[in-house]
C-alpha cells in the first residue's frame, strides 16, 4: 500500500509487467488536489517514463496509464476500469507472458521427450 501515488516507483510499475500483468492503472487524485501537494504530478512523469520505456522495449506503451479521479467518483473510475480492460483485451496479452508461455510448453514437451 502507498499513501499517495506519488510514491509510486517506475520499477515498481515494471516489476508488475515482470510478474505478468497484461496492464497497469495507476488511480491518483485530482491534480491541484493532491494531500501530499504534488504526488499525483510526480507519479503521472513516473508513468510517462515507463510508457516511454514499454514502447522502446516494445512491449506497448498502451498497457499503462494514470487516471485522476475523486473518492467520490466511483461510477468514473467504475467506466475508466471498463475502459482500460477492453483495451487490454483489444491488445492481448503481454508479449512476456507469450513468451513465458512458450517456455513453458516447450519444457513440458521437453521433459515428455526424455
Amino acid at each position: 500500500m502507498l499513501p499517495c501515488t506519488g510514491r509510486i516507483d517506475e520499477s515498481l510499475l515494471l516489476k508488475a509487467f515482470e510478474n505478468g500483468a497484461d496492464g497497469v492503472m495507476v488511480i491518483g487524485c485530482l491534480e491541484g488536489d493532491c494531500h501530499y501537494i504534488s504526488g499525483n504530478i510526480r507519479a503521472r512523469a513516473r508513468v510517462e517514463r515507463v510508457y516511454a520505456i514499454l514502447e522502446r522495449i516494445k512491449i506497448g506503451p498502451n498497457r499503462i496509464r494514470m487516471y485522476n479521479l475523486s473518492a467520490g467518483e466511483g461510477s468514473k473510475f467504475a467506466a475508466f476500469a471498463n475502459e482500460f480492460v477492453n483495451q487490454i483485451r483489444e491488445v492481448g496479452p503481454s508479449p512476456i507472458n507469450l513468451v513465458r508461455g512458450a517456455t513453458k510448453t516447450e519444457a513440458v514437451t521437453a521433459k515428455e521427450t526424455t
